[in-house]
């Protein structure tokens, strides 16, 4: 089970699988055994750097689980050493998030969940970098009391429940983004700058992007079920060249449009919604642009109350 903690201790790569079980001679024993391994350092493909907002979305990454039974005495000692551990998680470019939950029925009974990138990166990545060493010794004293230490695949049951209402609920739905666009469309239209960009603009244009705006905040697939999907939309951009005055303007004048139309002004759903136009005009002006690609086909993006992660490609 936590044989390939001690092993990885030295700093070298282990060939081993993830493990799923108690290994034979118990915990203890495995994770001794590994420290007396020795590997050759891992490929340059296992030390990469951190991901991309895009290559984050759809990694494939992976749900460590470490289940542990601390006797109560002990629990004030194990969370400090893991607050202290835990800085060695936050500093590692394979770890996305981490979070460690106690048992409300039996306060004994502790997880560990560690998403990381990869399998790999968790095993070749991590466990070979200068960060493990010192994530080991602060755990190093509960190996012991490790009843499971796995690795887990999401599968393709998942979703949000309904406890936090979604940007499109909390705008006011479909009626709040119909009176959004029929205001900003108004503007634009009258406005020097970007009444030319849309010369002979579909009477039909404001109300697909009200289903496209509504989609995106978390509300009916319409758009992808009437329209298309995300590269639809990308195609209406393409050769415009669009320039940074002319989005600046389409931004500013949105945020005019959601006070007419009177959606919520509130900070949260405010920073939400301009986070989003900051997002989309800026794709929209990298597509208009002469050397830009039409992206493979692609879902309708969903935005939530939080931030994206940084794109550092």
């Amino acid at each position: 089970m936590g044989a390939q903690l001690e092993r990885a201790g030295n700093g070298r790569a282990s060939p081993a699988r993830p493990s799923v079980g108690p290994a034979p001679g118990g915990v203890s024993c495995a994770l001794s055994e590994h420290a007396a391994e020795q590997q050759p350092p891992p490929p340059p493909s296992c030390l990469r750097g951190p991901m991309t907002a895009a290559e984050t979305a759809s990694a494939p990454t992976t749900v460590e689980y470490i289940r542990y039974r601390i006797p109560e005495d002990r629990s004030a000692e194990f969370l400090a050493a893991y607050s202290r551990a835990a800085r060695q998680l936050a500093e590692s470019p394979h770890c996305v998030d981490y979070e460690l939950a106690r048992c409300e029925e039996d306060f004994e009974h502790f997880i560990l969940r560690i998403t990381w990138t990869s399998t790999e990166d968790h095993l070749q990545g991590f466990r070979t970098s200068d960060l493990f060493p010192a994530f080991l010794a602060e755990i190093r004293p509960f190996i012991k009391d490790i009843d499971e230490m796995r690795h887990y695949k999401a599968t393709s049951v998942r979703g949000a429940g309904s406890a936090v209402p979604t940007l499109y609920e909390w705008a006011g739905g479909a009626e709040a983004f119909a009176r959004l666009t029929e205001a900003f469309y108004t503007k634009v239209l009258a406005d020097d700058l970007l009444a030319p960009v849309f010369a002979g603009l579909a009477p039909e244009h404001a109300e697909h992007v009200a289903l496209w705006l509504a989609e995106v905040f978390g509300g009916p697939q319409t758009y992808s079920a009437t329209q298309g999907g995300h590269s639809h939309m990308v195609a209406k951009h393409i050769g415009r060249d669009i320039s940074e005055p002319q989005r600046r303007r389409w931004v500013n004048l949105i945020q005019d449009a959601a006070d007419e139309a009177g959606l919520p002004t509130d900070a949260e759903f405010r920073s939400a919604f301009l986070a989003y136009v900051e997002w989309g005009t800026r794709l929209a002006v990298y597509f208009s642009g002469p050397d830009a690609k039409p992206p493979a086909e692609q879902p309708v993006p969903k935005w939530g109350w939080g931030a994206a992660p940084p794109y550092q490609g």
